[in-house]
């Protein structure tokens, strides 16, 4: 039986750690999220292919993902809290190196690979610790962190476009890496679990207690030692992970195509500002709305994912018909509402497909293998845009992928259903046949 110290605290300072998480995430994805607006001012720069540019994204995303189970390392050995001020200090690195726009070679390698491992060592622990830190309102608590995506991205649209006007591209780069060292801040508010640290040491130093086996204490949600790599030979987790690689082929393709798009139907600067502001603010209320939702626990959170994603694909099916500022608008809004409640539970969903003990690696795993699909999502779309002369061709390839990741959900659903029969079944003899022999015997007393 754990003690309850070893149980989430559901609340408390709690709170403190999820509104920490909330800025970074705004400092760190939103900041990913809008980084369609330095596109086509990079690309003049360099006078470089659409799909040359996109890989300065691709590299970010990729390394994002990569540096996933690194992060998960490091929070294992040492904290979350110093993990994330690492963090925040590359982020500001990659962005001030980036500043010298040297060559596109330069850009990949600072405000992609420096900027990607930045967000990683910072998003990763942050997503973490929050659920670490909340059991029966993690799906709450996980909403409101991931909105601070939204929240910063609502107004980073308009700022940033007003610092690439102001300071050019380069400038812009500059200001928004300082700003990010404000990621070191939030990771000092991120204190560790005490309950966690007093599970370590009597671990290491006194042996099991009768009635408590090692395996039983492993099992509190806030005790993780070690990082499980054998998590790839269970069934739910690699379906779990194939629907995260073909989800993140697509969903970093909108932001990156918006700004473009727009242009191309000759919407001026400030309206495509706009747009992102819009999007955000709508992703915002999708993850509240939908993380409300899911603590009621009325709908499998699973269900909830497979509908959302399918809703998802379906806006960016129709958002290439737009033809003129208010139809895009529209149908942004339509996809950014979507998105964030996509968002406000797909962690929530690998919480369920793996114990709390494997959460640390699970997370990490996830990401390295959802990397393939950021990496190769950015280039692919690109390609195809080239290829058809259209940047409507990148959301038609967004949507059709969306499509394939919902099969992996609905099939990940069905084989949960079957174990959760078999393990019924398996239990039932048990139930109806263990009271009678005791009847029995006290019978012929």
């Amino acid at each position: 039986m754990q003690t309850k110290d070893n149980n989430p605290p559901d609340g408390g300072y709690g709170w403190v750690v999820v509104v920490s998480a909330f800025v970074v995430m705004g400092l760190t994805a939103a900041v990913l999220k809008t980084f369609g607006l330095f596109f086509v001012e990079i690309q003049e720069h360099f006078d470089e292919l659409a799909s040359t540019i996109s890989w300065i994204t691709s590299v970010t995303i990729a390394i994002f993902h990569l540096g996933a189970p690194v992060a998960s390392l490091l929070c294992a050995k040492y904290t979350h809290r110093a993990v994330v001020i690492t963090g925040g200090l590359l982020a500001f690195l990659g962005m001030a190196l980036g500043f010298l726009g040297l060559n596109v070679i330069w850009m990949y390698a600072t405000t992609g690979f420096l900027q990607g491992l930045g967000i990683s060592f910072s998003w990763t622990p942050a997503i973490s610790i929050v659920s670490h830190y909340f059991s029966k309102k993690r799906a709450l608590a996980n909403a409101i962190a991931s909105a601070g995506e939204c929240a910063f991205a609502f107004t980073f649209g308009p700022f940033f476009q007003w610092l690439i006007g102001q300071y050019g591209w380069k400038g812009a780069l500059l200001i928004i890496g300082g700003i990010q060292l404000n990621i070191c801040v939030c990771g000092a508010l991120m204190r560790p679990l005490a309950s966690s640290c007093h599970l370590e040491v009597s671990h290491s130093e006194t042996p099991p207690s009768n009635g408590v086996s090692r395996r039983d204490e492993d099992k509190s949600p806030i005790t993780h030692k070690t990082f499980n790599w054998m998590l790839v030979r269970r069934p739910e987790f690699v379906l779990y992970a194939m629907f995260g690689i073909l989800a993140a082929m697509s969903f970093f393709v909108p932001p990156l195509f918006l700004v473009p798009l727009s242009y191309s139907l000759g919407i001026d600067e400030s309206r495509t500002a706009s747009l992102l502001s819009i999007l955000a603010m709508v992703d915002f209320a999708g993850r509240l709305l939908c993380g409300w939702y899911a603590n009621l626990h009325v709908t499998k959170t699973i269900h909830l994912l497979t509908m959302t994603i399918t809703l998802i694909s379906t806006s960016l099916m129709l958002l290439p018909l737009a033809n003129n500022y208010l139809s895009l608008a529209i149908f942004t809004g339509f996809y950014g509402f979507f998105f964030g409640t996509t968002v406000a539970v797909h962690i929530t969903v690998l919480a369920d497909v793996v114990d709390m003990s494997d959460f640390d690696s699970a997370l990490g795993l996830f990401m390295l293998i959802r990397s393939t699909g950021g990496f190769l999502g950015p280039p692919l779309a690109g390609l195809i845009v080239d290829m058809a002369g259209d940047y409507r061709a990148g959301f038609y390839m967004a949507g059709a992928t969306l499509v394939l990741a919902a099969v992996f959900l609905v099939i990940l659903d069905q084989f949960q259903q079957r174990s959760e029969r078999r393990s019924q079944t398996n239990t039932k003899p048990e139930k109806s046949t263990l009271p009678y022999p005791s009847f029995h015997f006290l019978k012929h007393q």
